[in-house]
């Protein structure tokens, strides 16, 4: 039976759209899904501050009645700018494991990115690098992310045999939580502080918007990620937007910033329990017990796991062993709240910078994942 791809132009189909990836992945045993207010406010233009720049359509794939397929088409057309590219991503991309799905669906994303004059295409990304993005390659027996996206072995098939070839690598790490820090760990980190006339801070909740601290946070991050792949710079849109979003559920402990004599913000780690296993319970509602597990994650009965959320240094204390004064503030605390491991976000495979930062830490890579491209027009080389 032919498959037939459908945009997405009703409520109805964008709540298909959301929910098949629950029924792909309901048995499985390592998929943490998403909330599906919060995917329903992703897809939104009125609700995801990336639409200021970003334009998008979501696909289904049918066989008959049956959906056996979805993805999305984006532009981000701040990322393009920056890196010089024409490129249109595909996201959100699950299929059945038949190949005439995924070549429809990826050929349906090309050609909404031609019509709109784009000359490659790349994935899995998001609308920005605060969505998931890569496709899983390793670890398929590792229990997912509330930040990263799950996907079947036969993902990576499908690519191959499509003509796509590896753009990026991310990497990810378990962190064993020591007993105690190294003395050696302490002495450097002591020396670093005084060294470069450091202080580290602990956040208070009042001083996210009285000292305007979500602000410097997010600048941080802006300026500490400009050079990685793909990144676009948050517009205030979106700093707002997340300020307002996530700030508000970080037990502050699990967050260090480290600041200079004039008080200039040039650290931040930031980091929380890990939701996976209170999200596979919730399976994406919050109503009527969902909202049930996920508090009991955060604030009463927390899990062996926490998250490592985001990491950012200023560009001028890279390379200078700041980063480890993140950890000489969280591994004590850690230890007092009693996680045993800790999971990295997904890091650049190339940017051993930010993989040295482990060293407090026992780390193991234990996942892999993967940004495919393929040129859309015919000769066309691209620029480096």
């Amino acid at each position: 039976m032919a498959i037939i791809i459908k945009k997405v132009s009703s409520k109805k189909e964008l709540q298909t759209f959301i929910r098949f990836n629950y029924e792909l992945y309901k048995d499985n045993p390592y998929s943490v899904p998403d909330l599906y207010d919060d995917m329903l406010n992703t897809f939104s233009p009125k609700k995801n501050a990336a639409f200021e720049f970003c334009e998008a359509d979501y696909f289904l794939a049918y066989e008959g009645k049956k959906v056996v397929g979805r993805v999305a088409a984006i532009i981000n057309h701040r990322a393009n700018e920056t890196w010089k590219k024409k490129e249109v991503r595909f996201g959100w991309i699950d299929f059945l494991d038949k190949p005439e799905i995924s070549e429809a669906l990826l050929g349906a994303v090309e050609e909404w990115g031609k019509e709109r004059g784009m000359e490659a295409i790349v994935g899995p990304l998001g609308f920005t690098d605060m969505d998931a993005e890569g496709m899983l390659v390793e670890g398929f027996d590792q229990l997912g992310t509330m930040s990263t996206i799950y996907n079947y072995p036969y993902y990576q098939q499908h690519m191959e045999r499509l003509g796509f070839e590896k753009e990026a690598d991310w990497v990810e790490f378990k962190l064993t939580v020591p007993d105690k820090l190294p003395e050696k760990f302490i002495r450097i980190s002591e020396i670093i502080l005084e060294k470069y006339k450091l202080k580290i801070k602990k956040l208070k909740r009042s001083e996210i918007k009285s000292k305007n601290y979500g602000q410097k946070i997010f600048d941080l991050i802006n300026e500490a990620y400009a050079p990685l792949y793909g990144y676009s710079q948050m517009t205030q849109g979106q700093i707002n937007q997340y300020i307002k979003m996530y700030l508000p559920l970080i037990d502050l402990r699990m967050v260090s910033l480290v600041e200079d004599e004039n008080e200039n913000l040039v650290a931040v780690g930031i980091s929380m329990p890990s939701l996976s296993e209170a999200l596979q319970k919730a399976k994406g509602k919050m109503l009527p017990f969902g909202w049930f597990h996920l508090l009991k994650a955060l604030f009463i009965k927390k899990p062996k796991v926490l998250d490592l959320l985001l990491v950012g240094v200023k560009p001028e204390y890279q390379s200078k062993g700041v980063n480890a004064l993140l950890f000489y503030d969280l591994v004590p605390v850690y230890q007092q709240m009693g996680f045993k491991y800790g999971e990295s976000n997904p890091e650049l495979e190339m940017n051993k910078k930010v993989q040295a930062q482990w060293g407090a830490f026992e780390a193991v890579q234990h996942k892999r994942r993967r940004a495919y491209k393929k040129m859309l027009v015919a000769g066309k080389k691209e620029e480096n």
